[in-house]
């Protein structure tokens, strides 16, 4: 049998994290090196270049970087949402006891970083910048966690994915509610109506496109107009989309065997007969449709769009957000405020906070440590948690008006992350066991 056939859709989705982080760092790279070379202004011509359209005698545009961000964006946040909903339903968040450990570790993981960066920047600009040291970039915790190989137990893997979930959920939130400058409630209700019709679409299952890409388009733009972040748009609509199949099993087996009887009673199939025979296509028709049905939405469109946002979505926001020109300007104050919140919140505070709440969690007995699982496993993957990389630049742009505050914190963000991934690996190659776990371990 085809080894890939054999990977469970877990260990594909760690496979893709592992690759997609390497192609992530590559943009990284060439942004830095091509904002600070001879072709600087080729680049930033490009990040400004506008696109848009003309509707009702007015012009919509926006620059290609801010496309990326605001439009392109809202797919990885449509994944992450679909990532939300599949833990909460069926995964690692979906009882009390199962999700209490890396929500508690994920709290903490949120909560001391930003008290870190606070204790830091107080007062003024610079204060609110809190909530970038709060994120973890789970393509590149994964990824490095993957280059340790077999190693790894699979509680160690399944901890550090459902809190970097659970973190990506917090770093919404906190994106929604805390970096929204107004609100126009006109503009919310029409994403509401937006959300209502994408509902209805799902709920009786239409099998037009259009009548989902419409209504989430409409959400996105009315977020884009309410002075909430148009991406978060991504989360909403993937909360309504269903992670179970949207039939029973029973009657998928039956209809798949009646219609395969009608098949097999409707003379010799072949390519070109299934062309000409009406009953022939009807019955492999409908065998498609009810296998289409059998398939749960959520985790086929997780599946189907995480390469896409892997391979295209984050690199290209990577290419357009990572180009820190390092000059005078930048250079001036550095460090600053703002980079000691942020180094010490991702590289100390994330690692201390998820220690601290998960030992609260586990002392207080409301659920158990993840088998196979040491306390300096945990203190390892609590480290690489403090790489912030996408989430962070991301909030970092909301945050702060000034370019020069963005860019310094960019720059700290790049080293926080360095050190992270480098420091975290170190600990798990050295307390991780030699071989591979064993079940009982």
């Amino acid at each position: 049998m085809n080894n890939h056939t054999e990977k469970s859709l877990f260990e594909r989705f760690l496979h893709s994290q592992a690759a997609g982080s390497i192609v992530l760092i590559l943009a990284a790279i060439t942004a830095v090196i091509w904002a600070n070379s001879s072709w600087s202004e080729l680049y930033n011509n490009l990040s400004h270049l506008n696109i848009g359209v003309v509707f009702a005698g007015k012009t919509y545009q926006m620059g290609l970087a801010h496309w990326v961000k605001d439009g392109l964006m809202t797919l990885f946040f449509f994944v992450v949402g679909l990532e939300i909903k599949r833990e909460v339903i069926l995964g690692e968040l979906s009882s009390i006891r199962k999700a209490a450990l890396p929500v508690m570790a994920a709290m903490g993981g949120c909560l001391v970083p930003a008290f870190i960066y606070y204790a830091f920047n107080r007062t003024g600009d610079t204060a609110a910048g809190w909530g970038i040291p709060m994120a973890t970039d789970i393509a590149f915790a994964l990824g490095i966690l993957a280059l340790l190989g077999k190693r790894v137990p699979i509680g160690l893997k399944v901890f550090l994915t459902a809190l970097a979930i659970v973190d990506d959920l917090m770093a919404v939130l906190v994106i929604a509610v805390f970096y929204t400058a107004q609100i126009h409630f006109n503009s919310l209700v029409s994403a509401g109506i937006f959300l209502i019709l994408f509902f209805f679409a799902v709920h009786y299952q239409a099998r037009r496109p259009g009548l989902y890409l419409i209504p989430a388009i409409g959400v996105w733009a009315s977020l884009m107009f309410s002075g909430i972040h148009a991406t978060v748009a991504g989360v909403l609509i993937a909360l309504l989309i269903p992670v179970k199949s949207t039939i029973d099993p029973g009657l998928f087996f039956d209809n798949i065997s009646r219609h395969m009887k009608r098949l097999k009673e409707s003379g010799p199939l072949t390519r070109d007969s299934l062309v000409f025979n009406k009953k022939q296509w009807e019955s492999v028709e409908q065998i498609y449709l009810t296998a289409e049905d059998m398939i749960p939405p959520g985790v086929y469109l997780e599946h189907y769009f995480h390469s896409v946002q892997a391979f295209i979505v984050l690199p290209l926001f990577a290419l357009f957000s990572a180009g820190v020109a390092f000059n005078a300007e930048t250079l001036g104050d550095f460090p600053g405020t703002i980079t000691l919140g942020i180094i010490f919140g991702l590289v100390i505070g994330k690692q201390a906070g998820i220690l601290l709440f998960s030992w609260l969690a586990i002392f207080c007995r409301i659920t158990d440590m993840p088998r196979g699982v040491k306390w300096s496993h945990l203190w390892g993957a609590g480290i690489l948690a403090g790489i912030g990389f996408t989430m962070s630049i991301f909030i970092s742009e909301l945050a702060f008006s000034s370019q020069s505050m963005v860019d310094e914190a960019k720059i700290s963000i790049f080293i926080a992350s360095f050190l992270a991934g480098i420091s975290g690996y170190m600990v798990l190659k050295k307390v991780l066991p030699k071989k591979r776990p064993t079940m009982d371990s």
